[in-house]
């Protein structure tokens, strides 16, 4: 059972307590640059720094993540964090932007190893049949927190500094580090290098023939970037929203609209599942990421606003933990490490260019000519991206394979 597993229970309480650290520290970003940055741009180019270091260590993390131990890499990792937030109380106390660039890099060099490490470590820990519902489950407890960490994080900018933000962030990256600790993961052969088949110098090329022999894996892997095109965008557009509605409590209800949409369709997914065929999950949701970027042309409506963000919840909600099911159950195991630190990779060089865009349209022809220009390119590519899996063929319902069907892999040069 899924509740008598020891490993379960710690993954979520860490994720719960290190996720309202991360998030008010988020929040505390963003309070930062709004004093000191007046261009939206400028602010995309800062947060673009730490993607930028993200994608440069990708294919490092993605081979030792393969061939160590995956709780050790988790343990480094959140380390690593600690040591990133005092780079931000040093920019707090001095005011300036340069350590901010030195918190955001580092933090996001360690999130470049965590998060694929857990990834891959999730169904390490959980049965194959389980893989649905702790994906949805950690997706949750991550929507839960971030929640709290917003709402916590506005109610101390009220009545607290600023640096104490980062402190609670600081104190739960610390407890996260000891139930990271408490970890018991069963990685048997496979933690050993040689065991694993992992080539000393394999790298990301590595997956091209990986993904060739499981068109499953990579059409998926292309519709997870359409949703990127918001997200990427997302926090920028909370700003700008705040400031067109002169409101500074939209901001914690955008937040909590997404965060509990994005909780029940995680839930409702297993339902839906039982009567729609995985594309027809993935597309469907996909499309409706594009129509809230729509809804977001009435940026002047309280109402509308969170019924866009409503929306994007929900239907994320039911798109990653599908998505994510397919990329465990289907990728080998042996690859999980480089396969997800790629994803993770491409995931970064979207976000950046979301970011960079996103600053560049808002300065330049404002929120509603680009959430427009955003809501057609995700219907678009959503409608060509089916139309190619019809022509090739493809099917996401394909069963998990045991084996790998393509035989060793060279290790790229």
């Amino acid at each position: 059972m899924l509740w008598k597993n020891r490993n379960v229970w710690i993954i979520l309480s860490g994720e719960l307590i290190a996720g309202i650290g991360l998030w008010t520290g988020i929040i505390g970003n963003l309070e930062f640059m709004q004093e000191r940055i007046p261009s939206d741009f400028v602010k995309a180019l800062i947060l673009s720094v730490g993607l930028l270091a993200g994608i440069i260590a990708g294919p490092l993390a993605g081979r030792i993540i393969d061939q160590q131990s995956k709780k050790r890499i988790l343990v480094v990792a959140g380390a690593g964090r600690l040591v990133s937030v005092v780079f931000m109380l040093i920019a707090i106390a001095t005011g300036s932007v340069w350590w901010m660039i030195a918190f955001v890099v580092s933090i996001q060099l360690a999130a470049t190893f965590y998060f694929p490490a857990l990834q891959a470590a999730i169904p390490l820990v959980v049965k194959e049949g389980e893989l649905l519902t702790m994906n949805g489950l950690h997706m949750n407890v991550a929507t839960i927190a971030r929640v709290a960490g917003t709402a916590l994080a506005g109610m101390i900018l009220v009545y607290w500094s600023l640096s104490s933000l980062y402190w609670i962030s600081i104190a739960a990256y610390a407890v996260l580090l000891v139930f990271t600790w408490m970890l018991q993961i069963d990685e048997g052969e496979g933690s050993a290098p040689a065991a694993a088949g992992v080539p000393e110098k394999s790298g990301f090329m590595d997956m091209f023939p990986v993904l060739k022999a499981y068109p499953a894996v990579g059409m998926t892997l292309i519709m997870t970037l359409i949703p990127l095109l918001f997200l990427g965008a997302f926090n920028l557009i909370v700003i700008n929203i705040s400031e067109i509605q002169q409101s500074a409590s939209i901001k914690g209800l955008i937040y909590t609209c997404e965060g509990v949409a994005f909780m029940i369709g995680s839930f409702a997914v297993k339902r839906i599942a039982v009567k729609w065929r995985t594309a027809a999950i993935l597309f469907f949701f996909a499309g409706m990421v594009g129509m809230a970027e729509f809804l977001l042309y009435f940026t002047e409506s309280q109402f509308l606003v969170l019924a866009s963000f409503t929306l994007l919840g929900f239907s994320l909600g039911c798109f990653f933990p599908t998505a994510m099911v397919i990329f465990q159950k289907q990728m080998p195991k042996a690859y999980h490490g480089r396969f997800f630190s790629f994803r993770n990779m491409l995931e970064r060089v979207m976000f950046q260019v979301v970011l960079l865009a996103t600053g560049a349209f808002l300065d330049i022809v404002g929120m509603q000519v680009m959430v427009m220009v955003f809501g057609m390119i995700s219907v678009g590519l959503t409608g060509m991206f089916y139309v190619q899996m019809r022509r090739r063929n493809i099917s996401l319902e394909e069963p998990a394979a045991d084996a790998d069907p393509i035989g060793p892999v060279k290790p790229a040069v």
